[in-house]
């Protein structure tokens, strides 16, 4: 067994995951982790729900397959450029039902809920680009700037975190404030938290240890 193999196998067993939760169908979604300069990447055409460790393609930090018998997913640029930019261990790429309904409709998914706050509030819509390429890679990253999540146009929905179970944690958490508001917004106008709110969340998971809201905790 060689030191590649966890690193795959905790990428197959996450894409299983998701596939599990209804966050990503068929081939549509992609899962990466980091291990210093390899990489372990859902391949292209990849079921997600049949998904094992020998089918995961391993690629170096410039994209180039190392280990694998298909090469890695078409969103490539996507993962890397979220890995290069703001040095996250894992990135999740998934079409969640609700936040891809929203991302029809919301330029930005407010800050309803005080768990959002590690998405860094308020939760971008990057705007549509065509799949696959640089021009979306590039416009998600932006949307990215000083959160976890975004949404993605017509699309679906992107998180990334320090390793592969916080990235896809927080894409839970997404698909769940993402429901959160559909249901509110059929009743009225969802409230949003302001930023002084968000700054008492924060000051509170400092003094409780809470991991999950204090990497984006300022």
């Amino acid at each position: 067994m060689t030191l590649s193999d966890p690193l795959r196998e905790q990428v197959a067993a996450a894409s299983r995951e998701l596939a599990a939760a209804g966050l990503v169908r068929a081939t549509n979604g992609n899962v990466c982790a980091r291990d210093g300069d390899r990489i372990a990447i859902t391949p292209t055409g990849g079921e997600l729900a049949r998904l094992h460790a020998a089918d995961i393609a391993l690629i170096d930090a410039d994209g180039e397959l190392l280990e694998g018998e298909c090469g890695p997913t078409s969103e490539l640029a996507l993962h890397l450029g979220v890995l290069e930019r703001f040095g996250a261990g894992a990135v999740v790429h998934t079409h969640p039902p609700i936040g891809t309904a929203l991302s029809l409709v919301l330029g930005e998914l407010p800050c309803i809920h005080y768990e959002m706050v590690a998405l860094g509030g308020a939760v971008r819509v990057a705007p549509y680009r065509t799949f696959g390429t640089q021009e979306l890679a590039d416009a998600v990253v932006e949307a990215l700037e000083d959160r976890t999540a975004a949404l993605m146009a017509n699309h679906g929905a992107i998180t990334f975190g320090d390793d592969l179970g916080q990235a896809v944690e927080r894409a839970h958490l997404l698909e769940a404030m993402c429901e959160l508001y559909w249901r509110a917004a059929a009743l009225g106008e969802p409230r949003a938290l302001s930023a002084d709110d968000l700054d008492a969340v924060r000051a509170q998971a400092r003094a409780k240890a809470y991991r999950s809201m204090l990497d984006m905790s300022g």
